[in-house]
């Protein structure tokens, strides 16, 4: 070991490890992943663009093989790969990856459906236009240079760009630790922005947010809502939506719509969208698309969905917009370096960086041009002496022995001012002359000493200049050089001259590269809802008494006569039965009120959608229910309206009324409903409107009707008031609000029900025993259910085995109060009837949902 090292020391690998690490993601940061703030280039766009400058591949002259500017930039001054460079290369000339492209090519650079690009041996660039903006003044000292990695070359630190590229064309990349994703905006818009905050550096976000309202993607589409949009500008992070633009056709002969996508999200790749759409259409989660084919061309893009006969293509694309890239979520990440450190910016801060470099680049370029200036005027000062002395420096050079000696003569004497009097007459503070030059050179009185460099540039003057028309020019652009360095001098002296220089520049861009916007900015974001997404559709929710739930829609039953067997609305369990059936939307809200008085919410397309065939979900699995717990009734609302009440009814006859805004807030464990006492259970509710009489029917065929302002509203937790008197050993089994329309349609267990007339149940106090409402006897058993029917209603009749018959309302016989009635349903063996449901107006339904598709 003493061969390699006179002395060794001892490192804990952690510090090591922790230094090395660091070191790497430094080196990371700064030479490869994150943008410059100033020219918003990554080193290897910047070193590509340098490269291809120095190769003189202007816009206006022919191409160059991309082979050849890679091999430059590998060979001088970017040490990695040839792929990476190229893609660099590739990825500046897309017009679908750039909202201004920085190389102009020729030959197959890829495409936006994800074609890769021709190998670089094939393809051919130039820089674009707008690229040497981005390297305009580089030769004026305007920016640092620094060695290339092997210190043969040099290369720009950053480059002078008059465009503030980092906002114009975005950058996005992943470093160690941290990730940036900047997106692309409009040129007219930053410029004006930039001249708002040269103008006013206290501008205000609002008025900021008014000039850029957000990115312009160079695929165009929709930026749904501002929120993340303003997130971004005010704190350097945030999330945009950005959707395609779609809109729908129909055929004229078939009558069928078709969706067309114009314009995709940006970086959205076009054939693995329209993959990923056959993909689900051939899974049917996306149903209601019978073709699917690309018409892009030249002129545009153009994605055809044809949409069946029937189906909704509002439905679809929500659809689409959600399983698909129709819809992208772009996260915006504004980190970019600040003097080599890596910093999270916000708009402002990155216009206030853009500023202050082009005040950089332009205080550097100005003391270029001066200094330049100067030292020419300095040199006209000398050769006006010359002409004006020509005659004796001619004699003078003509005797020296070599050049040399002529030029330590010329230097050794003071010399007659002549045409430069005329020259310096103007000047003000000799402002023509070099800084630093020494005191004894110059005009002193009438004379003149000459400097090394004047002295030789009249040993190279030529004996055309001698004319007195070349005298004339001399003369002239002394003065332009005067008046050039006079302005040159208030630029630097006045920093409002320097940023009016600025803005003037920023107008010029504008002028010459500015155009209009391309994404559409939707103010107010409305985030996909679930709802969007399912079609308008009347459906049947069953459950059953074991907790199987599902939804079937409405027009697989159909309407048979009276005492029919009916088909099979669910597959049960031996032992199990369909206990609640009701028919609601697909965008209503179910409340589900248990049997312990608690509510719960679910949404009907929440629900699974089953065949006959199918026994359901449990809807344990839907609700947070303990062990005992099961759902007693269900009520559909397609919202929660503050003039409406929920009135409940327990087993043992008490009722409640609670506002429905004490429902409208729904929790994922669910609300307690109703207080109950030990033994009791809640058996019903409904929706009243504060002025409905409700009836109560027990399974020993007695019922009681009152009015509900008899029950005043009260909170959720509280335990009600009675309702019904009846003996311990009796239930009540059906809640109804009476309309003042209709008939009350009563159910035994044995299959016999009838109709009687509303009116022939009269009004009564809350509390009391009640009326007969039906015969119960051997034959009819106990009564299972009761519900208001209209002439033009249908039933469902369900039973313990499972079995539904739809039953026409006008069928069933309409008798008095205290009569057995007729037979229902034919039941066999230990079958019962279980429950009834009424399906409100089945043709007005029926005819409203085909309106609707």
């Amino acid at each position: 070991m003493n061969d390699f090292a006179s002395e060794l020391f001892s490192i804990p690998i952690e510090e090591e490890l922790k230094q090395s690490y660091l070191d790497y993601a430094m080196s990371v940061i700064v030479g490869r992943a994150l943008p410059d703030a100033r020219d918003g280039l990554k080193p290897v766009h910047r070193r590509v663009l340098y490269a291809m400058h120095e190769l003189n591949n202007d816009w206006n002259k022919p191409y160059k093989k991309s082979a050849r500017v890679v091999g430059d930039v590998i060979g001088k001054y970017h040490p990695h790969g040839e792929v990476a460079v190229y893609d660099a290369v590739v990825r500046m000339t897309q017009p679908f990856s750039m909202r201004y492209p920085l190389i102009d090519g020729q030959g197959n650079f890829g495409s936006v459906d994800g074609d890769a690009p021709a190998a670089m041996r094939y393809t051919e660039v130039r820089m674009a236009k707008l690229a040497h903006m981005l390297l305009a003044d580089i030769d004026k000292e305007t920016v640092d240079f620094v060695p290339n990695y092997d210190e043969t070359e040099m290369a720009p630190a950053v480059l002078p760009t008059k465009v503030p590229n980092l906002l114009i064309n975005g950058s996005s990349g992943i470093a160690v630790g941290m990730a940036t994703n900047i997106p692309p905006h409009n040129l007219n818009e930053i410029i004006d922005a930039l001249i708002a905050v040269i103008d006013n550096p206290a501008i205000s976000f609002e008025e900021l947010l008014q000039i850029v309202p957000g990115p312009d993607f160079p695929t165009a589409g929709i930026i749904s809502g501002k929120d993340g949009i303003v997130s971004a500008y005010k704190t350097g992070r945030g999330r945009i939506y950005v959707r395609a633009r779609t809109h729908v056709e129909t055929d004229e002969k078939s009558g069928k719509e078709k969706l067309i996508v114009t314009q995709l999200p940006y970086q959205v790749n076009k054939a693995r969208l329209i993959e990923r759409i056959a993909e689900l259409v051939k899974l049917k989660k996306v149903e209601g698309i019978s073709e699917l084919r690309d018409e892009s061309d030249k002129d545009g893009m153009r994605i055809v969905i044809e949409i069946k006969r029937g189906e909704s293509a509002e439905i679809i694309e929500n659809n689409l917009l959600s399983h698909t890239q129709l819809q992208n979520v772009f996260g915006i990440n504004i980190v970019a370096l600040i003097d080599s450190r890596p910093r999270v910016l916000t708009l402002r801060e990155l216009l206030q960086e853009f500023i202050r470099h082009r005040r950089t680049v332009v205080t550097r370029r100005s003391i270029y041009l001066l200094r330049k200036a100067r030292e020419r005027a300095h040199i006209l000062e000398g050769l006006g002496i010359a002409l004006a002395n020509i005659e004796a420096m001619i004699a003078l050079i003509k005797k020296a022995a070599n050049p040399k000696a002529a030029k330590e003569q010329l230097l050794a004497q003071s010399w007659p001012l002549g045409m430069v009097a005329k020259m310096l007459e103007r000047a003000d503070d000799d402002i023509c002359r070099p800084e630093g030059l020494p005191s004894e050179y110059g005009m002193h009185e009438q004379n003149y000493r000459l400097t090394a460099e004047q002295a030789q540039a009249i040993l190279d003057l030529r004996l055309h200049r001698l004319t007195g028309l070349e005298q004339e020019k001399i003369l002239n652009e002394y003065q332009s050089l005067r008046e050039q360095i006079k302005e040159l001098l208030q630029i630097l002296s006045s920093p409002e001259k320097l940023l009016t220089i600025i803005k003037q520049e920023l107008q010029e861009i504008k002028q010459e590269f500015g155009n209009e916007r391309r994404t559409e900015i939707i103010a107010n974001h409305s985030d996909l809802q679930i709802e969007d997404l399912i079609s308008d559709e009347t459906m049947v929710v069953t459950v059953s008494h074991q907790g199987y739930t599902k939804t079937q829609p409405l027009d697989i039953y159909t309407a048979q006569r009276r005492g029919g067997r009916g088909k099979s609305a669910t597959q049960v369990k031996e032992e199990d039965f369909v206990e609640h059936l009701l028919v609601a939307n697909t965008h209503d809200t179910i409340l589900c009120f248990s049997n312990v008085g608690k509510a719960y919410w679910l949404k009907v397309y929440a629900l699974p959608q089953a065949s006959r065939a199918s026994r359901g979900k449990p809807i344990v699995n839907l609700l947070p229910l303990a062990k005992e717990e099961k759902i007693t009734s269900i009520l559909p609302l397609r919202d929660f309206k503050t003039d409406q009440y929920v009135l409940m009814a327990t087993q043992k006859g008490t009722v409640k009324k609670v506002h429905i805004k004490d429902f409208s807030r729904p929790r994922s464990s669910g609300i307690i409903a109703i207080n109950l006492e030990a033994g009791d259970h809640l058996i019903g509710s409904a929706l009243t409107d504060g002025h409905d009489d409700v009836m109560l029917f027990s399974d020993t065929g007695k019922v009681i009707r009152f009015n509900e302002a008899n029950v005043r509203a009260c909170g959720r937790t509280a335990k009600g008031v009675r309702g019904i008197k009846i003996k311990s050993d009796q239930n009540v089994i059906s809640l109804v609000i009476a309309k003042p329309e209709g008939a009350i349609l009563t159910a035994t267990e044995n299959g016999y029900g009838k109709r009687t007339e509303i009116s022939d149940y009269r009004t009564s106090g809350r509390g009391g025993q009640g009326v007969i409402s039906i015969q119960v006897s051997q034959r009819n058993g106990l009564v299972v259910g009761a519900t208001q029917v209209n002439e033009d209603d249908e039933v469902m009749l369900i039973t313990n085995k499972g079995t539904v018959v739809r039953t026409n309302v006008k069928e069933i016989s309409l008798v008095g109060r205290n009569t057995q009635g007729v037979r229902l349903i034919n039941l066999a063996g230990e079958e019962k009837l279980v429950s009834i449901a009424r399906i409100n107006e089945m043709n007005q339904v029926e005819e409203s949902v085909e309106q609707e598709n």
